[in-house]
């Protein structure tokens, strides 16, 4: 058996899970330690139909027969799992890690290679010590392509988690200055993204940004391993222009000399970079370049992470607000990209602003308040009419913004919610941003229940 444990009873599984509420019937409940005791929810997992239950002690509250696999811890099972997976596929394996965009790079590259084959990718962000051997125990054994994001918030991480995930080609999408509070500096910061090339297989290859500062410290680390490198620079994947569009991106670049021009179904310069090392990632699987680019026009940017609602307040023509969901994740290097596709975004009728909601940017370290006063420096700021903050952290921005752009600082990010309605008017276009634990989901939230007031609106995706 994989993980060397005891089973109580014969059963078999059609798939893996550690949260009762996504549980499938069929599936395997891992009970993980988190926020909770995942051994409080195993009699749970069965009345769902759990078909066994990993664990470490035998649960309260489930039937003497209940299907058991006893293990002496259970993360170390799990990853386990994930070994033998990784073992039994013959699929092309990518590891995508990054400061910024691994998530949405890993679902633009599920999208272009979908035509070429079957693919294996997290549905979330599921990036870490559980969240990838999650992932890989999950993956089916005849796949053609699984691609694995690997995250990191301390020194560390990303090797262990990379020799788990043992990629045929690794993707590094950016290095900035994020989690400085655990490194320091952003050269340590490199180096821990460089870590993912530990863990690729004889012959496997890189795909790396060569426009970022770091680019020498990624160099250095590659030694002689073959890469593939992108950027606006004189690189292997060159970006000649990145338009924003309506609907999306107009995109021109040249692979290897070969020039390419296509569509991204998402707004921003940094996303069309992002097309870039997917492209690049296709050509280092040995794939055909050609049918991955026309389903990139159809591609979206995940939840969170630049999506946009249009949000319908009434049955008049033109009465909405076009919103922008960044509420996921935020540092200054996403945050100076978000403002870019806010101030590219043209309001929905003359008069109409651009609005920016801004929460708290976390773990960065000792200067957190000068990194967000700084924001208020960023050019692409110049385009955006109004900027409301929230938090103690932001307060710092709020502080040094000039009174043309300065808006309302709240509290927290519950009171800024409590006050979109009063803030905002039809023809504007709102973009919300902050880090996940400022909490500036309850914006996104709030903004898009402006649609529902008294049934008359609407709130949809494009």
């Amino acid at each position: 058996m994989a993980t060397g444990g005891e089973s109580t009873a014969d059963w078999q599984a059609s798939g893996v899970s550690i949260d009762t509420r996504e549980l499938a019937p069929g599936d395997l409940f891992v009970a993980l330690k988190d926020q909770r005791d995942g051994h409080d929810f195993v009699a749970r997992a069965f009345e769902k139909g759990a078909a066994a239950a990993l664990v470490s002690r035998v649960p309260d509250g489930v039937p003497p027969d209940a299907p058991l696999l006893l293990v002496p811890d259970v993360p170390v099972a799990l990853e386990s799992l994930g070994t033998v997976a990784r073992m039994r596929t013959g699929a092309s394996v990518v590891g995508v890690t990054g400061s910024v965009g691994k998530t949405g790079t890993k679902d633009m590259l599920r999208t272009a290679l979908a035509p070429q084959g079957r693919v294996h990718a997290a549905v979330r962000s599921f990036n870490n010590h559980l969240g990838v051997p999650l992932t890989l125990a999950r993956m089916p054994a005849d796949v053609d392509f699984a691609i694995i994001e690997i995250g990191m918030n301390h020194p560390g991480e990303i090797a262990p988690l990379s020799r788990l995930v043992q990629p045929d080609v690794a993707i590094i999408t950016a290095v900035a200055a994020v989690h400085t509070g655990a490194f320091g500096n952003i050269d340590a910061i490199a180096r821990e993204k460089a870590s993912i090339l530990d863990g690729l297989r004889p012959g496997g290859s890189a795909v790396l940004n060569g426009d970022i500062e770091t680019a020498a410290i990624l160099r250095e680390t590659l030694g002689g391993r073959p890469a593939l490198w992108f950027g606006e620079g004189a690189h292997d994947i060159r970006l000649l222009s990145a338009r924003i569009t309506p609907a999306g991106t107009a995109i021109e670049a040249a692979l290897k000399g070969r020039t390419l021009r296509f569509r991204l179904g998402a707004q921003g310069r940094h996303l069309a970079m992002n097309a870039l090392a997917v492209l690049g990632t296709v050509a280092q699987l040995g794939a055909d370049v050609a049918p991955a680019v026309p389903p990139l026009a159809r591609w979206i940017a995940p939840p969170g992470r630049g999506r946009r609602h249009r949000v319908v307040l009434s049955d008049m023509p033109g009465d909405a607000i076009e919103l922008i969901d960044e509420s996921y994740n935020a540092n200054p290097t996403s945050m100076a990209a978000a403002f870019s596709v806010l101030g590219a975004s043209a309001p929905g009728r003359p008069g109409g602003s651009r609005v920016a909601f801004l929460g708290d940017m976390l773990e960065l370290g000792p200067d957190e308040r000068g990194s967000h006063a700084g924001l208020a420096e960023v050019p692409e700021m110049e385009a955006i009419d109004t900027v409301h903050t929230a938090g103690p952290r932001m307060a710092a921005l709020h502080d040094v913004l000039p009174d043309c752009r300065r808006g309302c600082h709240f509290q927290d990010a519950a009171a800024m919610a409590a006050a979109v309605k009063r803030v905002l008017d039809s023809g504007d276009v709102a973009m919300v941003k902050g880090s996940l634990g400022s909490r500036v989901g309850q914006v996104v939230t709030a903004i898009r229940r402006l649609g529902q007031h008294k049934g008359r609106g609407t709130c949809s995706i494009f």
